[in-house]
């Protein structure tokens, strides 16, 4: 079992953008998509990029080192789909936007 963890406020993220948190020992990119919010592993599986750092469009985000892209809602490699980086539940409570990492 896991806890939510408060990462941000509301208002922290801009409107199609990403921003990196630490959640426990991990990195976690959470990006903002209108009113919902999705979060993944900040770290390209391929070199280690931030991908918090990319270009954020329509859902998928494209690691600013080498363009590999990935469904933020899922974690999923738009150009391999056996390829996946974590991804994590996020919710908003009040005026906090809270990570789950699972143990």
């Amino acid at each position: 079992m896991s806890d939510f963890i408060t990462v941000a406020k509301l208002g922290d993220i801009a409107d199609g953008q990403g921003a990196t948190f630490t959640v426990g020992e991990r990195l976690v990119a959470v990006f903002r998509e209108g009113d919902r919010y999705h979060a993944i592993d900040d770290l390209c599986p391929h070199m280690g990029a931030s991908l918090s750092a990319g270009y954020f469009e329509n859902g998928i985000v494209t690691c600013p080192w080498h363009a590999w892209r990935f469904r933020v809602c899922d974690g999923t490699w738009c150009d391999n789909p056996r390829i996946k980086t974590d991804a994590f539940e996020v919710r908003v409570e009040g005026d906090e936007i809270q990570v789950r990492i699972e143990k």
